[in-house]
Order: structure tokens, then C-alpha cells, then sequence
């Protein structure tokens, strides 16, 4: 998670208000220590990409939390249907960081309930916040990638939606991500760059799923 630091500084019988640029919580912390190290601080507050506010002693206790949960997390999504066994199956490939060092998971399943391959799309969106719900990742901004425009354009809110069965999907992902309390980025790649979480789909749908965590060196 990254911080922006605003303080107010004394210059010359003057309190002068400034903010930073976001950084890493480390540096934050270090950034801090050296402005008080002026004797000129008046105030200083550390504000998340959530748009939260931490004082200095509950960023000091937050940095040590979340060193030991999973944080700059980013989830690729991918799904795909088979029209002649009418079978879809979703994958999810989450990056992230916990306890200084960095993960990544692979899981994917199979639905057979499902009825194209832009439900599919959907279903794999909705799976992967269900991943990250298991993974324990609330609270905070998350990267999401895929390469189907259409799901992400529409959750961005710039793209309308006319089919009622994805209205649900989409009502059931945005509710999903309320109560985890997650700010999504959504972000567009190439199918070439989410080959990973397509491999996950293309198994699940024949009938291999998946469910593992690597450490990444």
C-alpha cells in the first residue's frame, strides 16, 4: 500500500502546508522521521489510496500489520466455454507481498451452468474476488487484469450493459468488492499477456482445476 504524506511545516513565524507524491509505507515513515528531525513540524498525516487518514503512531502499527497480510496485490482473470460439452471454466493468477516476500496463486474450476463464453468472462471476475476473499485481501486497492474489455470497461462504468444475466454477474461482482472494502483498478492486456490465467480456464474446462501458491524468488 502506498502513502501520501501532508504536513504542516513552520517557517518564519508562518505554518506552511505541503503533501507529497505517494511512496511506499517504509519510506513514508523514514520521510517522516526526517521532517521531525527539523524541529519545524507542526503536524503531519499519512493518507492511503483509500483516502484514509493515519496519524503517526497508527501508521507506525499499521505497516507492521500489513506486513504480515497480503498487500500490492494484482489478480489476472480469464474465462472460456466449450459450446459442444457446454462446459466453461474460469482461472485466477493473484500476485502478491506478505511477510517481505512475494506469492503467487493459481486457481482455477469448472461451472456447468453457465451459457457462453462472455458469461464465462464474467463468472472468472466474479471467482477471482472470491480468491482474494479467501486469501484474506480487504481493505485495499487491487490491480485487476484481464483481456476482456467488455467486463472491465462495464465495471469502470464506462461501458452500458443490456443483458439482464450479466447485470447480475456484474451486480454480484461490485457487491463482492463493497464488502471487502477493495478499491479495483481495472486494467485491459492483451491476450498474450494473461496466457496464464487462460491456461487456468482452457484446464479447468476439460476438467483439470488447479489450486496452488509459489513462493517467487
Amino acid at each position: 500500500m502506498d502513502f501520501q504524506l501532508r504536513w504542516t511545516y513552520k517557517s518564519h513565524g508562518r505554518n506552511l502546508d505541503f503533501q507529497s507524491a505517494f511512496t511506499n509505507g517504509k519510506e513514508a515513515l523514514l520521510i517522516a522521521e526526517d521532517l521531525l528531525k527539523t524541529g519545524r513540524l507542526k503536524e503531519i498525516t499519512f493518507v492511503d489510496e483509500m483516502d484514509q487518514s493515519w496519524t503517526l503512531k497508527e501508521m507506525k502499527k499499521l505497516l507492521q500489520e500489513v506486513k504480515e497480510q497480503p498487500h500490492y496485490v494484482k489478480a489476472y482473470f480469464d474465462g472460456g466455454f466449450d459450446l459442444s460439452t457446454k462446459k466453461a471454466g474460469v482461472g485466477a493468477v493473484i500476485y502478491y507481498r506478505q511477510n517481505g516476500k512475494n506469492y503467487r496463486l493459481r486457481s482455477s474450476t469448472s461451472f456447468d451452468e453457465l451459457d457462453s463464453n462472455n458469461e464465462a468472462e464474467y463468472a472468472a471476475f466474479h471467482y477471482a474476488v472470491k480468491q482474494l476473499e479467501e486469501l484474506g485481501v480487504h481493505h485495499l486497492p487491487v490491480t485487476f487484469l484481464g483481456d476482456s474489455k467488455v467486463v472491465l470497461k462495464q465495471l469502470a462504468g464506462e461501458w452500458p450493459c443490456y443483458e439482464e444475466s450479466f447485470n447480475r454477474w456484474l451486480d454480484r461482482i461490485e457487491e463482492a468488492l463493497k464488502d471487502l472494502h477493495i478499491k479495483p483498478t481495472y486494467t485491459h492486456i492483451a491476450r498474450k499477456e494473461n496466457e496464464e490465467a487462460d491456461t487456468l480456464a482452457a484446464q479447468a474446462m476439460h476438467g483439470k482445476e488447479i489450486s496452488s501458491t509459489y513462493e517467487i524468488e
